[in-house]
């Protein structure tokens, strides 16, 4: 069933923060994405370049946990969020954590950022937000746009191979065969998941060249058996990041993260 318009966290902003970032499957996700933004960073700033400041677009970016970690090392940050609620209460936080400098804000729909930017910047990431939109495909061409030549856009998408797969090993047929439509009552369930070799054929259309993709949370969300008397938190993360990168896991991660960079033309 397809998303009829995007979503607008307004309405959720508190319950989404506690909820996504506030949790072992959010440490998960920071914890496996971020070595990939060092390694994206590694790229745009080698060695004999690390003095200047990159410009970086978060897209949908929410409470901005990420993009403060980047603002932390001397880069410039725009963040734009479609949800006003949103922007408040990552404002309050990257007040808290004295990096407003270092941040511009941007209350806009995604696919409208291009109008309140200077021009195109080094870096955008685009994370856990084209499964909420209606045109999700159109939305990351748009972001495309708005990278410079030799700059790098960041993607993380629910990945419609992780949702499948859930919903076999718990026996939901019957909604597989309904095409999975989204359940209204979990409120915070992405919409719909997206095909992974889609993402990647959008990138590679509009001139990127794909440098690394990784599963995010390949096996913690489909374990059986959560007691931590078997095991530590540490050691779930542990393997998490030593399967991430590697077949099949990485293509059976709730999430994937896709990094490419823009080739001149």
């Amino acid at each position: 069933m397809a998303v009829k318009q995007d979503r607008n966290f307004d309405d959720l902003a508190h319950k989404f923060a506690a909820s996504i970032y506030g949790t072992a499957k959010g440490e998960i996700r920071q914890t496996v994405v971020w070595q990939d933004i060092e390694a994206i960073l590694q790229y745009l700033q080698p060695d004999d370049n690390h003095g200047a400041a990159l410009t970086v677009l978060d897209a949908g970016g929410g409470l901005a946990q990420l993009s403060q970690k980047i603002a932390t090392l001397g880069h410039q940050v725009s963040l734009c969020d479609l949800s006003s609620e949103m922007l408040s209460l990552a404002k309050q936080d990257i007040a808290q954590n004295n990096l407003l400098s270092r941040f511009q804000f941007i209350h806009s729909p995604v696919q409208q950022v291009a109008e309140h930017l200077d021009g195109t910047v080094d870096l955008v990431l685009f994370h856990a937000v084209m499964e909420w939109l209606a045109e999700p495909l159109a939305a990351l061409n748009s972001l495309c746009d708005q990278v410079k030549v030799g700059g790098i856009i960041s993607v993380m998408f629910y990945n419609y191979n992780g949702l499948l797969f859930k919903n076999l090993i718990c026996g939901n047929l019957k909604h597989i065969e309904q095409g999975m439509p989204h359940r209204k009552r979990f409120k915070l369930q992405p919409q719909q998941g997206i095909k992974p070799e889609l993402v990647y054929q959008c990138l590679q259309q509009a001139g990127f060249e794909i440098l690394g993709k990784t599963g995010v949370r390949t096996f913690h969300d489909y374990m059986q058996n959560h007691d931590m008397g078997h095991f530590s938190f540490e050691e779930i993360v542990a393997m998490e990041q030593k399967l991430c990168r590697q077949e099949p896991f990485l293509s059976l991660g709730r999430y994937i993260h896709v990094y490419a960079r823009k080739k001149a033309v």
